[in-house]
């Protein structure tokens, strides 16, 4: 039986995924092999020697210690794209959010219950809540992944002139563009020329901060802005005073801080991008069968902290060695084996920035003193041993 902790409510149809002769899935598991998690946050959790894997049931990963546990060889799984068209939704929604002050509007026809002539009243006052229509204006959408690329082709089926930049685009995204869509050569193309921007790409180094001063100055006047991937994209403070300035004319964010909520020409939604009842379903499911598959068979797939792998389980002894990237490790698994007197009949290795995945397939029994061998050298953060 193997143990899945969920450290939040995770909906039904991902845990039923989980054959229950199989697997024991709760909140209150001691000693799990795998966690599913959606918000909860876990850097100062300790993992303990039974943990293997962790599952994101959605696509950001900044609540979970990569490196931490990529050091113990526990690998970290996300849903990208599972979550993707609520969040294209979404970012359809703040289009129109950033471009007519409905929020401001709707507060004030709320504002006039009780008056007399509430009709004639808003005749009278709804200029102040005017805006401009989408059609015909530049859209720049920066990062052209799952999210991304579906609301670049939504906004050009809408009418406005796409522009997308993303220098780390797959060939699978680039093939999912419309036509329509323009690429970009560079963030400042984007800044130069585009009327309003929406963000889509992860919170990392190269990024957090990205929209400041800085980028503000290279914008055009009146540019509207729209961020529903991570708080730290944008420099709260940098992001005020624009909007104050007027350089902004709007910014619309998925993520309220005590600097932006509350202030005129800010529209802060709860953080509801993928909170929708499908795309919860979808994430679930995705984190759940990913799991079943690297617990059961050692496969990976979309993995944040180790590379994919996937080999047919045709041996009977598959064993999974997470290790460092660094050399000489296949030789001295390898071996560890024919030590033994064991041979290998098939063999997988990929690697990762610093950290690689090497799954042996090995016919006949397998020692415990062999998997000792391999644990034992250097770079070996974790032995899995399925049979």
């Amino acid at each position: 039986m193997k143990n899945i902790k969920l450290l939040n409510k995770i909906a039904k149809v991902g845990c039923d995924v989980f054959d229950p002769a199989a697997y024991a899935l709760g909140e209150e598991i001691d000693a799990p092999e795998a966690i599913m998690v959606r918000s909860a946050v876990m850097h100062d959790m300790e993992f303990g020697p039974e943990l293997k894997a962790i599952a994101r049931a959605g696509a950001g990963v900044n609540n979970i210690p990569i490196e931490k546990c990529a050091e113990q060889g526990i690998v970290v799984f996300n849903t990208p794209g599972a979550n993707a068209n609520g969040v294209k939704e979404l970012a359809i929604a703040a289009l129109m959010l950033a471009s007519r002050d409905i929020v401001g509007g709707i507060a004030w026809a709320q504002s006039l219950k009780g008056e007399a002539d509430v009709a004639k009243l808003v005749e009278k006052g709804k200029s102040k809540f005017a805006g401009c229509e989408i059609k015909g204006k530049t859209l720049g959408v920066i990062g052209l992944g799952a999210i991304g690329g579906m609301v670049a082709n939504a906004a050009s089926g809408l009418g406005m002139n796409v522009i997308g930049y993303d220098p780390y685009v797959s060939v699978d995204a680039a093939w999912n563009l419309s036509r329509a869509v323009r690429k970009a050569a560079s963030y400042d193309e984007i800044y130069e020329k585009c009327d309003y921007i929406s963000l889509h790409v992860p919170a990392t180094a190269e990024t957090k901060g990205m929209i400041c001063s800085d980028s503000f100055a290279k914008m055009k006047d009146g540019v509207r802005i729209i961020n529903l991937s991570r708080a730290d994209l944008v420099n709260a403070a940098d992001m005020k005073a624009a909007v104050e300035s007027g350089k902004v004319a709007s910014y619309v964010t998925d993520f309220p801080t005590d600097e932006t909520v509350g202030i005129p020409g800010i529209v802060t939604i709860p953080h509801l991008g993928a909170s929708t009842e499908e795309s919860e379903d979808n994430c679930a499911v995705m984190a759940a069968n990913q799991l079943v598959e690297y617990l059961e068979n050692g496969n990976i797939k979309n993995s944040v902290n180790f590379p994919e792998a996937s080999m047919p389980h045709v041996g009977d002894v598959r064993i999974c060695c997470l290790h460092k990237n660094i050399p000489n490790i296949l030789s001295q698994i390898s071996a560890a084996i024919s030590s033994e007197n064991m041979n290998i009949e098939n063999m997988l290795n990929r690697s990762k920035k610093d950290f690689a995945y090497t799954i042996v397939e090995i016919k006949g029994e397998l020692s415990e003193s062999t998997v000792e061998k391999i644990k034992a050298i250097e770079g070996i953060c974790r032995v899995n041993v399925i049979k």
